[in-house]
Order: C-alpha cells, then structure tokens, then sequence
C-alpha cells in the first residue's frame, strides 16, 4: 500500500531503519538515505526555511552574494553613453533613453545602438507603445531626412540647404507677409493688430516651457491661427 506523505531521499530503500544521520524537525523524522515520513506542516517550514535562506543570500549575506554578482555577465549597454531625449511621435511625449556607442572625440560620429523608455519620465514611466518601441528603426532608416530641404519657387526638385538659410529664408518670408497683411484696426476702429494670413502647427512632444514661449511668440506676433499637432 503506497503511503503518500512517504518521501524518500537519497537512493531507493525499503525499510525504514535507525542511523546516526537522523535529524528531528517538528513532529517529522528525517534520515539521511532513507525514507521518511514528512508532513505538510514540515513541508511549510522547510520550504520557508530554505527561501528564508536563499534570499539573504542574495542580500549579501554570506557567499552566496559574491558568487551571484560572479555570475552575472557584462551588460551590453553598460559602455554606453546615456542621453534623455522625448520621443517624436505623439502628444503624449514619453521620455526615452538614447544609448549611443563612441567616445565622444570631435572628428569622431557616435552611433546610436539602443532606445528605451525613461524609467523615469513622469509621464511614460519606461513604457513605450509600438512606435516609440521602432524609434531605432526611424533613426537609422535611409529615407530619413537629415538636413533642410529647399524647393525654390517653380522648381520640382528639392535640394539640401543649410539650417542658416533655411531660418533666414523663413524669416523673411513671414516679415514680408506680416507687413502686407497686418491688420491694426478694424472697421469700427477698434485697435485688434491681427495677422490671420500665416498660421503656426506647434509640435506635440515640446515641454511645457517649450510651449508656453511658442504661444507667448505667436500672440505677440498677431497670430491668430494657432494649433497643435495633438489635437490634429
């Protein structure tokens, strides 16, 4: 007849017999080699025993602690250059953690080689959705625009220009519309100094310093036409 509270340790026997390794625990005799009877209360307190063990030994406590921290390699990121940034895509503006390999000299081109989420960022907490996951896929993709792009007035073709130009050119071209098209009054004569013909898309991902002194510029500027990728 099987007894099932009968464990056996050690090699196979088939009688229980008297040695000098039996060892009491509560109301259950263990001996070395042979079977004995446990119980699920013992059971309980072994098991508690042993996790009580184990985990001060990973406290530190004892050696299992220096032959833990052997075992654990290198991390693959570990000689890497950490930059917090914000991911690019929507209003929710996660932080991310750019990890990019180089040391950093002046000739020298760092190369980005992981993207995760900011642990912490109080908005994501290190979590990112699908797209914020891709993000090192948009770095390193070869449609990826890398400079101003310039298509002159009846030309088909854009060409690489300067970020100088680029912000001159801008500039200009909304100096010369606000001098045509700035309205200080209206037909009552009501001072109202708008400029409803040049509109402004802020970006979703700004902070909210960021934001605030692109709405303060817009007003001052007589804007009227205003909004936010995050609402689109």
């Amino acid at each position: 007849m099987r007894n099932r509270n009968l464990i056996v340790v050690g090699e196979r026997c088939h009688a229980v017999r008297a040695c000098s390794g039996t060892v009491r625990l509560g109301g259950d005799v263990w001996t070395e080699g042979v079977a004995v009877e446990l119980k699920r209360r013992g059971f309980i307190k072994l098991t508690g025993a042993g996790l009580a063990g184990s985990t001060l030994g990973a406290l530190g406590f004892g050696l299992s602690g220096e032959a833990l921290a052997a075992s654990v390699r290198p991390f693959k990121l570990a000689a890497t250059t950490e930059t917090r940034n914000t991911c690019t895509y929507c209003s929710v503006a996660c932080g991310i953690i750019i990890h990019s390999l180089g040391d950093r000299a002046k000739n020298a081109r760092s190369d980005i080689i992981h993207i995760e989420g900011d642990l912490d960022h109080p908005v994501n907490r290190g979590t990112l959705c699908p797209k914020g996951s891709a993000l090192l896929d948009v770095v390193h993709a070869p449609t990826r625009l890398k400079a101003p792009m310039y298509r002159a007035p009846g030309s088909n073709q854009f060409k690489q220009v300067s970020w100088d130009f680029a912000l001159d050119r801008i500039a200009t071209l909304m100096k010369q519309d606000r001098d045509a098209n700035f309205i200080a009054r209206n037909a009552q004569g009501t001072t109202v100094n708008r400029w409803i013909s040049t509109g402004m898309l802020a970006a979703s991902a700004s902070s909210s310093e960021t934001a605030f002194l692109t709405w303060k510029v817009a007003r001052a500027m007589g804007m009227l036409v205003f909004d936010n990728q995050a609402r689109v």
